[in-house]
């Protein structure tokens, strides 16, 4: 009687402990690596940041859940720099829109992204693309159709030289590659899905080198704001990179809204600087990721929260 009783005291404060937890929320899109990346960071705050829970809150693109971070409803998103600094700025995508309580948190790993074709095909360089056939459209991922026009742009051309075939997003377009109805797709270097695109075409895939030297390099770097030529060398993480590869290297970034208090933010923020060990060990896709980059200067304005927990770690070098 008396375990029984133990049981059931033990039972009713781990409900009342779950109960008291805050639950907060990141904008993320399932199937992608933001997808990836949003799960592994709602995995090391809820394990480490005591009496706070964070959940994934898959919409349907980028551009959805920037809105509802701005407006508080949802606590934190992820995005590339390109689209973050064109909702910082109300430009590009963002144009004409009021996202003035945007903040970042934290600048979290640089990405590399590229353009992958099959391994057996004769394109050798993104010149070699003309007249191809590519993903076209982007209707839930906008900002895809002005990176293929940015990534175009360093071969010379755009894709008024390509056969466009419909694509809804990058997820759809990876499996257009995968049934041979494309020849090229945009990919990040390291992601789950580059790696199952690999393993299901039979002659695996290969990522096209950018000229970084060239007469068209600048072009691609000025159409899109914060990338940067990034060199990458194979690796058994990368089986689609065959050989010293340049690619196209960006920052992701986990932005919030300045309605959020200083304390969530910080908190999640601790949990995040601390479990380094664990969000590297998740995927290849974090391999250039270090909690001391999180409070780099990216010309944007951060989160309270996060100036004052960076200083607080010594990190904070303005």
């Amino acid at each position: 009687m008396k375990i029984g009783l133990i049981g059931m005291a033990a039972a009713a404060a781990f409900a009342a402990q779950a109960a008291s937890a805050q639950t907060i929320a990141i904008g993320s899109t399932k199937g992608t690596a933001v997808g990836q990346m949003a799960s592994i960071l709602a995995k090391v705050v809820s394990s480490n940041a005591d009496g706070m829970q964070l959940r994934p809150k898959n919409m349907g693109g980028t551009q959805k859940y920037i809105p509802v971070v701005n407006a508080g409803e949802v606590e934190f998103g992820i995005a590339n720099i390109v689209q973050t600094s064109m909702a910082f700025r109300g430009t590009g995508l963002s144009q004409g829109k009021d996202y003035s309580n945007l903040r970042v948190a934290a600048t979290l790993m640089a990405f590399r992204n590229g353009f992958l074709v099959r391994n057996d095909s004769k394109i050798r360089k993104i010149a070699d693309l003309k007249g191809m056939r590519a993903p076209s459209g982007f209707n839930a991922a906008p900002l895809f159709a002005s990176f293929f026009e940015g990534m175009l742009a360093n071969g010379g051309l755009s894709m008024k030289d390509m056969q466009g075939v419909p694509a809804i997003g990058l997820s759809q377009s990876w499996d257009l590659l995968k049934q041979g109805k494309v020849d090229v797709v945009i990919t990040a270097v390291g992601a789950a899905p580059t790696r199952e695109m690999n393993t299901r075409i039979q002659s695996g895939t290969r990522f096209l080198n950018f000229d970084k030297d060239g007469p068209n390099a600048q072009k691609t770097l000025d159409m899109l704001q914060g990338v940067y030529y990034a060199g990458v060398k194979p690796s058994k993480n990368f089986s689609s990179i065959k050989g010293p590869t340049t690619t196209l290297g960006y920052d992701f970034m986990l932005f919030t809204s300045k309605t959020v208090s200083n304390e969530v933010v910080a908190k999640a923020l601790k949990a995040i600087y601390d479990g380094e060990k664990e969000i590297k060990a998740s995927s290849p896709l974090w391999t250039n990721y270090g909690s001391k980059g999180m409070a780099k200067d990216v010309k944007l304005a951060y989160h309270p929260g996060a100036e004052e927990f960076y200083k607080s770690v010594g990190i904070w070098k303005r």
